[in-house]
């Protein structure tokens, strides 16, 4: 019985140990994304627009992708 005492002991140690190691890499910037924004300019971007509230359908500050419209350059 006291194995499991030890084991779970040396579990939590080891839990808290990796916990520490990724709120370390978090803050130093370790998963920011820095690729993806200099190459948005490349994306098709779709046209957005808020939707209009017709019988509580949707929900405050949901937005609908309108696909039928296109710009022409």
């Amino acid at each position: 019985m006291s194995v499991i005492y030890v084991l779970l002991a040396i579990s939590i140690v080891v839990a808290v140990i990796f916990f520490t190691a990724f709120i370390i890499s978090v803050r130093s910037g370790q998963y920011d994304d820095s690729y993806t924004p200099s190459v948005r300019m490349l994306f098709e971007d779709e046209l957005v627009k808020p939707s209009s509230l017709t019988g509580g359908e949707k929900s405050k500050g949901e937005l609908k992708v309108d696909k039928s419209t296109e710009i022409n350059q």
